[in-house]
């Protein structure tokens, strides 16, 4: 009988010589509450990165920090320790794929589909931009390592940059600690958002955040149903769930946004809309030729709902 439950595998190695791979087998394949997993699957599921490795350092007999372990073709030694994190729902699924905007070598811009993670977790990180990026994005028949800088919501969608070397990635992240990349998000919101732009400093997570708000417009619903507001969005600091939280502590929660009081009404709307919210809009100046960098999304890339007809 298949079991679908995730499961962690701690597989202590008692011999030398012997491949993960081998290993890995023989132990699912002696765990009755393990369904039936074929050598290809575990290379699959260790590809995704469900699987761990924990060297053992012989000359200082202690173990070294773990790392997934992306091949199972490595030779293992005793006092190695390999964890499997085993979630079939996951490990079997496939993200919808990321759109290329622009690359330059050194870094890209990705548009990231709602429902894609910025990075993994132990489980897997196949469905994660990063990952996905180095499993199928091969210029010139080359894999490209990423390092990301800087995250999204996995309900987002919008730009998101990637770097391809560490030195890349230490740029880029000190541009965003500094502020000096700007990003812009267009959001759909319950509630007739005010004329005038909005400031909202209310602490996120007991830190300072800072968030601008702007009305674009207003959808004219039936007068059964709760009016909309389309608003722009500029961040000063980025919290986690920085937007979200703001919006909704000043009334306005974004639609379809079940965490902070957004989806309460979705059953007034077909079909029901994910979460409303989208990164459209970055600015930063290149860490290679110094010149200014814009990245726009077009209103057909936005993924945002147009609800009813508009007022005005």
């Amino acid at each position: 009988m298949t079991q679908s439950h995730k499961q962690h595998i701690q597989l202590p190695i008692t011999t030398d010589g012997v491949s993960a791979l081998e290993h890995l087998y023989q132990a699912v394949h002696t765990d009755s509450s393990l369904p039936s997993i074929s050598k290809q699957m575990l290379k699959n599921y260790a590809l995704k990165g469900g699987v761990w490795l924990s060297p053992f350092n012989h000359q200082s007999n202690k173990p070294q920090k773990n790392e997934r372990l992306r091949r199972l073709k490595k030779i293992l030694s005793s006092n190695d320790l390999i964890d499997f994190y085993y979630d079939p729902k996951l490990l079997n699924s496939e993200p919808s794929p990321p759109t290329l905007i622009a690359d330059f070598k050194q870094y890209s811009v990705w548009l990231k589909p709602r429902g894609m993670l910025s990075q993994g977790s132990k489980w897997a990180d196949h469905t994660a931009l990063y990952r996905w990026i180095e499993m199928h994005y091969q210029p010139n028949h080359q894999n490209r390592p990423c390092w990301i800088v800087h995250r999204l919501d996995r309900a987002t969608c919008g730009l998101m940059l990637v770097a391809h070397n560490k030195k890349m990635a230490t740029a880029l992240s000190q541009l965003f600690e500094q502020g000096r990349i700007n990003k812009c998000y267009q959001a759909n919101v319950w509630g007739v958002f005010p004329s005038t732009p909005q400031t909202f400093t209310a602490l996120v997570q007991e830190k300072p955040a800072i968030s601008h708000a702007t009305l674009l417009k207003i959808f004219s619903p039936p007068s059964s149903i709760t009016p909309i507001s389309r608003v722009n969005i500029v961040i000063e600091t980025g919290r986690k769930h920085q937007i979200r939280t703001h919006l909704s502590q000043a009334g306005y929660p974004i639609v379809g946004d079940r965490l902070y009081g957004g989806g309460e009404n979705l059953q007034q709307l077909s079909p029901i809309p994910d979460l409303q919210l989208t990164a459209y809009q970055l600015n930063f100046e290149c860490p290679v030729t110094k010149k200014q960098q814009h990245f726009c999304l077009s209103e057909s890339q936005l993924n945002l709902h147009d609800f009813y007809s508009e007022k005005g």
